[in-house]
């Protein structure tokens, strides 16, 4: 018995539920939804309230006096002139005592949602209960305007103001927009592999344009204030694509998509890199399919017309073939590298017996710009040169002419080569 009368408790409270609906986010005037040229919108003002005292939102009486308002805006375009508020495929609430009748108006307001600045416009719907246009004249340009719809709460019987879900759209010379438009220009089909190409977005009847993003295949490729878009990455059949935000009301997004591009390209190699030793020539192993082409710098080559000159560089250096094809220009490079052969005694004896008598370093002479450091035990500089040489080697004195002790000391020779080579180690000192 306890178990049946919870059930029948269970089944009472459920259909004694009514549904409780939330107010939408446009009852304020002051959070009125935006109406956008010929777009529809699903609307209601169930559960919408009223805020009547001296110019308060809705402190008027036109055609109808307010009992739960919600609000809607919109903005004329640049020319103004009249504007069509149609609202249709009403549906009421059944409550029993609910009115079924809707009332709307469109509205001027010389202050934001004070309702002493307020002036109808147009026709005033008084009420009813199927499909409406609320119709505007000769509204100004570049004008916010505002709709607001309330529910009836008049005639016998009636308890409580009328409720309904509907669908509003506003159109009209006065509001509605010529097509935007964005293209870009100039319709590239062709360009060189590597260049630098420059695209342009031009629009067209869009007002308050917004950063231009711009895509290579589909992918984000750059964001731009200004129309234009710079790449060297294009690839063969690669298509570039922008897109763009017109009006600051009622945003719409524009975009164009370019031709896929025709890469001008053709073989080029300047070869292998290589190693030599000091003053070994070298040829370079160019190859290209183009008639045009030349070595830089060509003052280190022995024929810049050559695809495969003798060089003999004395430092590392690379080397670049440059080709033209079509009007279409490709370079390639190829680095000579000079090999190092650093040879560094670990000792030497400045003794006055005619041998040993200075550090020297074998291959230095290479290095024109090299620099050496050597430091005693502590760690403290006692000797320091830059272009070290056979004439120049350390012969056991400071940087002052002052004769050193034996001992073990450390060096670090920096060749400020392209390379960057440094070496560090020990050298012992015998007296």
């Amino acid at each position: 018995m306890m178990f049946r009368g919870i059930v029948i408790f269970l089944l009472v409270s459920f259909f004694s539920l009514s549904i409780v609906w939330s107010q939408e986010p446009y009852d304020p005037c002051s959070q009125a939804l935006e109406l956008c040229p010929n777009q529809t919108y699903q609307a209601n003002n169930i559960g919408a309230t009223s805020v009547i005292c001296p110019n308060c939102q809705d402190g008027f009486a036109f055609c109808f006096s307010p009992d739960n308002t919600v609000w809607f805006t919109f903005t004329t375009n640049a020319v103004g002139g009249a504007v069509d508020v149609n609202i249709t495929n009403l549906s009421f609430q059944t409550n029993p005592g609910q009115d079924n009748e809707l009332q709307a108006s469109i509205l001027s307001a010389s202050a934001p949602c004070d309702a002493s600045t307020y002036t109808a416009l147009g026709n005033c719907e008084a009420g009813t209960t199927g499909n409406f246009t609320l119709t505007a004249p000769g509204l100004l340009p570049n004008t916010t305007y505002y709709v607001v719809v309330d529910g009836d709460n008049s005639g016998a019987g009636v308890t409580s103001p009328a409720e309904a879900s509907f669908t509003i759209t506003v159109s009209g010379t006065g509001i509605n927009r010529l097509v935007s438009d964005v293209s870009i220009t100039p319709s590239l089909t062709t360009a060189c592999q590597g260049e630098i190409v420059t695209f342009t977005a031009s629009v067209t009847n869009c007002p308050d344009t917004g950063d231009y993003t711009w895509y290579v295949d589909g992918i984000l490729a750059a964001t731009t204030t200004d129309p234009f878009f710079q790449t060297t990455e294009l690839q063969a059949g690669s298509v570039v694509s922008v897109q763009t935000a017109c009006y600051a009301q009622c945003i719409e997004m524009v975009n164009d998509t370019s031709v896929p591009v025709v890469i001008e390209s053709f073989p080029l190699d300047a070869g292998p890199d290589q190693s030599v030793s000091p003053g070994q020539s070298v040829f370079l192993g160019g190859s290209t399919t183009a008639t045009t082409y030349s070595w830089t710098p060509s003052f280190l080559v022995s024929n810049p017309s050559s695809l495969n000159p003798v060089v003999t560089p004395t430092e590392t250096t690379t080397f670049t073939l440059t080709a033209i094809q079509n009007g279409c220009t490709l370079t390639d490079q190829a680095t000579v590298f000079i090999s190092t052969f650093i040879d560094i005694p670990n000792a030497f004896s400045p003794n006055n017996d005619d041998r040993n008598e200075t550090w020297v370093i074998d291959g230095i002479e290479v290095f024109p710009n090299a620099q050496l450091k050597v430091f005693d035990r502590w760690g403290q500089q006692v000797f320091e040169t830059i272009g070290y040489s056979e004439n120049k080697a350390w012969n056991g004195t400071t940087s002052r002419g002052a004769n050193l002790p034996s001992g073990v000391y450390y060096y670090l020779l920096n060749l400020n080569d392209p390379e960057n080579q440094v070496f560090k180690g020990h050298v012992t000192l015998m007296r």
